[in-house]
């Protein structure tokens, strides 16, 4: 996607964090912009403010594990702004906790949130953004908790590898449709998200704290985040790779060691199942052709 102006973006947990920042830096590249938040007086302050900086905003109320309210969000966009061409499924929350110490409803929470909501938002726009033809792009907002997996942080590290899987698949079925895809997955960054619970509804027990998981207490953890980078750096960061057109964004290159010490592992057991003497009786490997692209 190379041409921003007069074009429009829609972006969940658009209030406030990485996803006001994307706001800011599509705005000031000349975009519209729409403002989905669960909490509708912040997105229209949040709003207020991008209208004295000369970006139009329009504040919308959505609920990103309610299909039917993101839905009533798309049309609320379209009646500000006509179309939409970015989609950034932003909205997320942060639970984690030692095995069996994780409340049912806090799993359902994260997972309606970090995932069912990326479904939900793709699934509405794509076809909204297909009936325009003229193309159009999707972030999804994942972590570098998508890509390695610390003790503790299970329910997000779920959420979050599953989005990354999500975007690859999709950026090979979108592409011949000229809809790219993107996954962002950036470490610390300075917003609320250790403050998960001050929006979490009522079916999932209402606000209040959560647990912060990797050992860490509610202190370590918003200490964590408080000293992350400048979201607005984030949302510049974005800008760059959806008009580059890459599938992965990664805001903090210093964690590729941790990765690639990953894949090392998963590269190395490769090798052994190469050397087993189980596998050696299978005489006819079926190997099916994967699109890479």
């Amino acid at each position: 996607m190379k041409d921003f102006k007069g074009r429009t973006a829609f972006i969940t947990g658009g209030a406030s964090g990485i996803g006001l920042s994307m706001a800011r830096a599509f705005g000031r590249a000349g975009m519209n912009v729409v403002l989905a938040d669960i909490d509708l007086s912040a997105a229209k302050n949040a709003a207020e403010r991008l209208a004295s900086e000369q970006i139009k905003a329009a504040p919308v109320y959505i609920d990103v594990t309610d299909r039917a309210s993101v839905k009533s969000a798309a049309l609320d966009a379209l009646a500000a702004f006509g179309k939409v061409h970015l989609v950034c499924n932003n909205a997320g929350v942060a639970v984690g906790g030692q095995i069996g110490t994780v409340r049912e409803r806090d799993w359902d929470w994260i997972i309606d949130v970090n995932l069912k909501g990326v479904v939900y938002g793709t699934e509405t726009f794509v076809p909204l953004i297909k009936s325009h033809g003229e193309g159009g792009h999707l972030v999804n907002t994942a972590s570098m908790a998508g890509m390695i997996s610390p003790p503790g942080l299970e329910p997000y590290c779920a959420t979050k590898f599953a989005v990354v899987a999500m975007s690859e698949g999709w950026a090979a079925q979108l592409a011949p449709q000229n809809i790219g895809v993107s996954v962002l997955c950036p470490g610390f960054v300075k917003t609320r998200i250790h403050e998960s619970g001050r929006a979490r509804q009522d079916k999932y027990g209402g606000t209040g704290d959560v647990d912060p998981g990797v050992g860490a207490t509610r202190e370590e953890a918003a200490s964590n985040v408080l000293n992350g980078i400048d979201p607005d750096i984030v949302g510049q960061r974005v800008l760059e790779a959806v008009r580059d057109g890459d599938l992965y964004i990664f805001t903090h290159p210093h964690f590729k060691d941790f990765v690639q010490a990953r894949f090392g592992a998963i590269m190395a057991a490769f090798d052994k199942a190469a050397a087993s003497p189980a596998l050696a009786q299978v005489k006819n490997w079926a190997t099916p052709a994967l699109d890479a692209n």
